[in-house]
């Protein structure tokens, strides 16, 4: 079985600057979910650069969902990202102007693999995109609306429903819950691992939140020049 993550002896930092941490291996398999934690400046987000392909480790091995990111070249892993995997960024990075519906749909709309996963799944790109904004509590009264018009609340769900349209593999997210509070934290990490459950999606969550840790498969704690899992 192929897993969604294969990594051994993989040392990252960026280039000119000392090596962040070194990863003796690590495991994860499909539909599995794994919390990464560890103090500022430690490489959680350098880790996520790494597993979606946007930067390659200085050395070791790093397989995401069978491919082999150390020796894929940058448009091949451009590829294997925007087919495979859903993203959900710190600062969501959503297109404000655009409406809630457009902004969801984008994947679809960008990479063929998504729209035809979406339609065959269900039915159309937009019946799943208004799946998962139900889902995950977002109101139809606002679907309509330009994204910058939204509560953070809002906007960050509006970012997880986009991460998993076209049923992508591998989710990873960048601390997903660092604007709020500890009722909405707690909602939104069960509706974000309802729909995860639902798309059998492995997931992976960056956060300096300790107490998230118990909800996830794994647990990985980053150090400037070790690192722990259980």
């Amino acid at each position: 079985m192929t897993l969604a993550l294969d990594l051994e002896d993989l040392h990252v930092g960026w280039p000119g600057q000392d090596e962040l941490f070194a990863l003796a291996n690590l495991r994860l398999e499909k539909g599995q979910s794994l919390f990464i934690s560890g103090s500022s400046g430690s490489g959680k987000t350098s880790l996520l650069s790494v597993l979606s392909g946007v930067v390659v480790a200085r050395k070791g091995r790093c397989q995401v969902l069978g491919h082999d990111f150390t020796a894929l070249a940058a448009t091949a892993r451009d590829q294997v990202r925007g087919e495979s995997l859903g993203i959900i960024f710190q600062q969501f990075n959503l297109l404000g102007f655009m409406s809630v519906l457009d902004n969801v749909l984008m994947p679809t709309r960008l990479f063929a693999r998504r729209n035809e996963d979406a339609c065959r799944l269900h039915g159309s790109a937009l019946k799943q995109a208004q799946s998962l904004l139900e889902q995950l509590g977002v109101d139809p009264q606002f679907w309509g609306q330009a994204a910058h018009q939204l509560s953070v609340g809002q906007q960050q769900r509006v970012a997880a429903a986009r991460a998993f349209m076209g049923q992508p593999s591998l989710v990873l997210a960048d601390e997903p819950t660092s604007a709020l509070d500890d009722l909405h934290r707690d909602r939104f990490l069960e509706l974000l691992a309802s729909v995860g459950g639902q798309a059998r999606a492995s997931l992976v969550v960056v956060s300096h939140d300790q107490r998230l840790a118990d909800r996830f498969d794994q647990r990985l704690v980053l150090g400037r020049s070790a690192w722990a899992s259980e």
